[in-house]
């Protein structure tokens, strides 16, 4: 029986989950899906610039798995562009876990660098409010998604 997998923590969840070339109709697109947990691998490594070690420990990855993972995102990125395929964020084995904290009643917004999951604090350090939730940096979801 295999192992089971570890859960990939994922800090980002992406506001828009669907791309496709300009000018081609749905009907006639191939797709190229990229999980959730891909997509995180390259938002950590590429667009925050952090190292391997760095990205794995964040993700709850040995290095080597965070490699591969990194590897097979770019390849189908790179194959959805290159070959003009629409390309679908969706799936992949991953655990939300919020960083970012939010308090409704003064709206200040703040990171907390624990080690993943990071517990959100007791009270806001800005007003005291015992009210704090998880801010959703992807943004909120919509309807009528992929068009």
């Amino acid at each position: 029986m295999p192992r089971p997998r570890k859960p990939r923590f994922v800090e980002f969840l992406p506001h828009v989950t669907y791309f496709k070339p300009a000018g081609v109709p749905m009907a006639a697109l191939d797709e190229v899906r990229l999980g959730v947990d891909e997509l995180e691998a390259l938002r950590l490594k590429d667009l925050e610039g952090l190292d391997q070690e760095e990205c794995a420990r964040r993700m709850n990855l040995a290095q080597s798995t965070f490699q591969r993972l990194l590897a097979g995102a770019r390849e189908k990125l790179t194959r959805g562009i290159v070959e003009g395929k629409a390309i679908r964020i969706e799936g992949g084995d991953y655990r939300f876990v919020a960083r970012t904290f939010f308090c409704p009643e003064c709206g200040s917004r703040w990171r907390r660098e624990a080690p993943p999951p990071a517990e959100p604090p007791e009270t806001c350090p800005a007003c005291g409010n015992p009210d704090i939730a998880p801010h959703w940096r992807g943004g909120r979801r919509h309807g009528r998604r992929g068009r």
